[in-house]
């Protein structure tokens, strides 16, 4: 591997950069899903039964205890808040459930840069090979190799070659954490707004 490191010529460096940081915001995005596990219609349930029974406190530690999902910070929002009209408390989980998913969709930015960015370096890496050999040749003239053109063809193949292997698994993995949160968006919309009915359905019952 150091071989074709060093073979790749310059271009490499900006390739192996920008490859550590994908890594990076995918070690963490991943990481993020993973402690975020939760089943939300089996929890929503839960918190739904606690709330048709008035037990606002069992619910509220519920929620607690699930906080690193955000379904449960809205969740824990909501009842804290209960009293609020309805319209306000809907503008209030809104609001917070946009915020909650800047957060979790922090850094995917720079993730797809990255998945850009590499092939495109990879190409560069390419045509500086193709200059670098033509330039031997040039030198060379009618006594040109193929050992002197060989720095520069290994230069353009293994740059593209980088690139491109960096590009594809991080653009199949930023699909899948990008559907994720996706999935995560509509929980967020779906369940909250059937907060909203429960607890506005409790507040008429009292």
């Amino acid at each position: 591997m150091t071989w074709l490191f060093i073979k790749g010529g310059p271009v490499m460096y900006p390739i192996l950069l920008a490859s550590i940081l994908g890594l990076a915001v995918i070690i963490k995005k991943l990481w993020e899903l993973y402690s975020m596990r939760l089943n939300v219609q089996k929890f929503s349930k839960e918190i739904f039964a606690l709330l048709t029974v008035h037990e606002f406190d069992k619910a509220l530690k519920l929620c607690e205890k699930r906080s690193k999902h955000p379904i449960a910070v809205l969740f824990k929002a909501g009842i804290e808040r209960r009293s609020l009209p309805v319209s306000d408390l809907e503008r209030l989980l809104e609001r917070m459930g946009g915020g909650e998913m800047n957060r979790i969709e922090k850094h995917i930015g720079g993730l797809i840069s990255v998945i850009g960015i590499e092939p495109l370096l990879g190409f560069l890496g390419t045509i500086t090979g193709l200059i670098r050999a033509f330039m031997a040749w040039e030198q060379a003239g009618s006594n040109i190799t193929v050992s002197a053109l060989a720095s520069g063809i290994y230069e353009a193949m293994i740059t593209t070659a980088a690139g491109l292997s960096v590009a594809v698994p991080y653009y199949l993995i930023c699909n899948f954490i990008i559907s994720r949160n996706k999935y995560i968006s509509y929980e967020l919309s779906n369940y909250s707004m059937q907060l909203v009915e429960v607890l506005h359905t409790q507040k008429g019952k009292t």
